[in-house]
This record gives structure tokens, sequence and C-alpha cells, in this order.
């Protein structure tokens, strides 16, 4: 019972973004480091107001977290892989050992479970094809369930971005 009054709660929420939180959230997405005097300015806000907006919208949970965006090249993790998986079953253990698994594989950054011809896909950003040959063989091939596995190399990346639409 209580989720399901904290689900309609993050769904009224939603719901009741108006203008001014839209704006907060663009604005944040894109600097995240922004004051919160400078981001009050920018929406039209007096800054305890802004502030109470913020903290509605974390409480609420649309705003989950803050993070900093780090340069993969820089890093030496300059080849993104998708990694297509289809599993040998569809049992609930057999999807759960598998989830399990892949959380442990600290390479790789996102994970969705799919409709089409593939279980999963997988997104990982490696050094090169050696570094990505290692991967799979100390942690991809190691997978509970896995029956076939399709690797897929970006050639370059032609836009990316982490802001969602408001």
């Amino acid at each position: 019972m209580l989720e399901k009054g904290i689900f309609v709660a993050e769904c009224v929420a939603m719901s009741d973004l108006d203008a001014i939180d839209r704006r907060i959230l663009a604005l944040l997405q894109k600097e995240g480091r922004i004051s919160n005097a400078e981001l009050a300015d920018r929406v039209h806000l007096s800054p305890s107001a802004c502030h109470r907006r913020v903290q509605r919208l974390e409480e609420t949970g649309v705003i989950t977290g803050y993070v900093a965006l780090l340069d993969a090249r820089k890093l030496h993790r300059q080849t993104t892989v998708f990694v297509e998986i289809t599993l040998s079953g569809q049992a609930d253990e057999v999807l759960d050992a598998f989830e399990r698994g892949v959380r442990a594989i600290p390479d790789v950054l996102e994970c969705h479970l799919m409709a089409g011809t593939a279980d999963y896909l997988l997104k990982i950003v490696v050094e090169d094809t050696d570094d990505f040959a290692r991967i799979h063989r100390q942690h991809l091939a190691r997978l509970p369930g896995v029956a076939q596995m399709h690797s897929s190399f970006a050639l370059r990346t032609v836009f990316r971005t982490t802001a969602i639409p408001v």
C-alpha cells in the first residue's frame, strides 16, 4: 500500500512541473555546479524560492543526484562498444542471475533489458580492442545464462547528451 502511495506522489510531482521547474531542471542538467543565487537569477526567482523548488524536486525524486561528466578520451577510454546479449531462457532466475553478474562488472556503463532480438544491450567504454578482449574474457564470457553475444564498435560519436527534455 505504501509503495502505491509513493508512486502516486511521484506521478503527481511530475504532472505539477511548471515552466519555472522545467527551466530549473534544464539549467541544472547543463550546469550542475551553478550556484543557487545564479540559478535563481536565471529563472527569475528569489534565492530562497529557488532553493525550495530545487529541494522539492530532489525530495520527489525528479532530481536523483548530481555527477561530474568525464572526458573518456582523456582517460584513455576512447572506444565505445555496444554488446547485445541473448540469454538461454527468460525465467526470473536466469534474468536475476545475469543482472547480478553484469552489475559487478566495473567496465559496463549501461545495461538495458530490451524488447526485440537481443535480451540485453550493454554499453562499455574501453581503451582499445585489446582492452575489450580482456573485459570479454574476464567478465562477459563468464556471465550466467548467456547463449549468444554480439559486439559492435562505434566508429564515432556523432553527439551525446545526458539531458532529458523537460
